[in-house]
Parts: C-alpha cells; sequence; structure tokens
C-alpha cells in the first residue's frame, strides 16, 4: 500500500500548470459500476476498507480492495481488482489470506448525451483464486455486466444487469443480478442509495439487500466514500460497513493526440 500513498504525495508539477486535474469517475463504494469511463490516458485507482458481519461463511470478515482502471481509448477501458488482504472468522476458525484478482475490459456501445443515456458492456474474468470466504454474492469464474447510465431530474441513475459463471467441482451454474443505484450531489457532497439483487445458484437461494453511501469530493481527482450496506435474506450478508477513496494520477500516461 505504501506505493500507493506516494503516489498521493505526487509534488504538483507533474500536471502542466495550464492542464486542469483530470474528474474522478468512482466505480465505489455500490455494488453497481457506472457505464461512464475514466478520463483517457489516465490511471485511477479505487482503495477502500470492507467489514462485514454474518454470512454464510464466517462470522466476521474483513477486506482491503483496490481497483485500478485505465481507459485508453474514448470507449474502451481496462480494469484490473483484487484483495490484497482478507481477515475472516468463523466460529473459532481464523484466516488471513489474498482475496482474489480479476481482470476486464468495458466497453462503451453508446456514449451519452443531453437526455441519452450511456450504455456499455464489459466483460470480468478471474485470474487468481483464493481459499478465503466470499461474501453473499459469491465468486465467480467470469462475467459480463450490461450497463446503464444517465441524468435525470438532477439524479445519476446507474443501472447494471449482471451474468456470472460460478463453478463448485465440475457443476457450472449462472448467476443473474440486477442493481440499481441513485445518486444525487449536494455541492461537493453526493449522496447514493442502492438496490441489489444476486441469485445464489448453488445453493438455490437468493441475496438481496440495500446500500447507503455518502462521498466528498477533494478535488476534482480525490473523492472520498463511506456508508453501509444490510442483506434482507438469511443467506445474505447481514450487516457491511466500508469506507475509501477514488484517485486519478494528475497527469497522462501519454500525450494527447
Amino acid at each position: 500500500m505504501y506505493w500507493l500513498f506516494a503516489l498521493l504525495c505526487l509534488p504538483a508539477f507533474a500536471q502542466a500548470d495550464s492542464d486542469p486535474l483530470p474528474t474522478a469517475n468512482p466505480g465505489r463504494p455500490t455494488v453497481s459500476t457506472p457505464a461512464t469511463l475514466t478520463p483517457v490516458g489516465y490511471l485511477q485507482f479505487e482503495n477502500g476498507v470492507l467489514g462485514a458481519v454474518t454470512s454464510p461463511e464466517f462470522s466476521t470478515r474483513v477486506a482491503i480492495s483496490q481497483v485500478t482502471k485505465l481507459t485508453v481509448a474514448p470507449r474502451l477501458q481496462l480494469i484490473l481488482q483484487s484483495e490484497p488482504f482478507v481477515h475472516s472468522l468463523f466460529d473459532s476458525d481464523k484466516g488471513n489470506e489474498p482475496g482474489e484478482v480479476f481482470g476486464g475490459v468495458q466497453g462503451v456501445l453508446v456514449p451519452g448525451k443531453e437526455k441519452r443515456p450511456t450504455i456499455s458492456i464489459s466483460y470480468i474474468r478471474r485470474l487468481h483464486a483464493s481459499p478465503a470466504p466470499e461474501l453473499d454474492l459469491g465468486t465467480y469464474h467470469q462475467g459480463g455486466t450490461f450497463l446503464v447510465s444517465n441524468d435525470v431530474y438532477g439524479f445519476h441513475v446507474d443501472v447494471n444487469a449482471i451474468f456470472n459463471e460460478q463453478i463448485e467441482g465440475r457443476v457450472r451454474r449462472v448467476q443473474f443480478a440486477q442493481t440499481l443505484s441513485i445518486s444525487h450531489p449536494w455541492k461537493r457532497w453526493t449522496l447514493g442509495g442502492e438496490l441489489w439483487h444476486f441469485t445464489q445458484p448453488l445453493t438455490n437461494s437468493n441475496a438481496v439487500g440495500n446500500l447507503w453511501a455518502a462521498s466528498f469530493s477533494v478535488r476534482p481527482n480525490l473523492v472520498i466514500d463511506g456508508g453501509f450496506q444490510h442483506g434482507f435474506t438469511d443467506t445474505s450478508t447481514h450487516w457491511e460497513v466500508f469506507a475509501g477513496f477514488t484517485y486519478v494520477l494528475p497527469y497522462r500516461l501519454w500525450k494527447e493526440r
């Protein structure tokens, strides 16, 4: 994690005086992912800590999450996500493990304009499996997402339809999920709520929950956030609390053409 704090402390001369700071496009802390992409040519980091209690696979779980995004073209973004550290407790069994690693891409099908929403698709594949216990959403081998984002009457709306492949031994099942996130900006704050549903095909059950979060824009390329999440069904994680930040490196990795 020290390298990330070093990036946060980069001197101001890394960005030319005449160039404005890039604007962060946070994908956290909601389950939903925005259909819009990050600024082209800039690295965006989304880091946080999530604590959870009472779930089928654990009593308590604390994890560090890290997502790196790089938009290489106006309609194409690369994604790398991982959990560098997961601490879990189930009855008297304790575990400290690195979590799973995923890589993927997101592409814009229809760019948003005025009242027209942004429509995108993404594909994510697991690169490294971990024995660490999972949240109620479960883990997957590969998955695709259909994403829609739009601004309506002062509110920002993100809708996701998710299709994941879950594997247990020789058994393969498709997981279906739907998420709806609605947020409203207020000065430098953004307040939001979310509803989500994930099928749990390997156990013939469903995880359903809601999320409430607030974020604050310290400056255009740095946003901090925090909030909580509550699961409604017996197989959902009962409570989760989280905090983190989104940071865009303040200079392009290559010159703009």
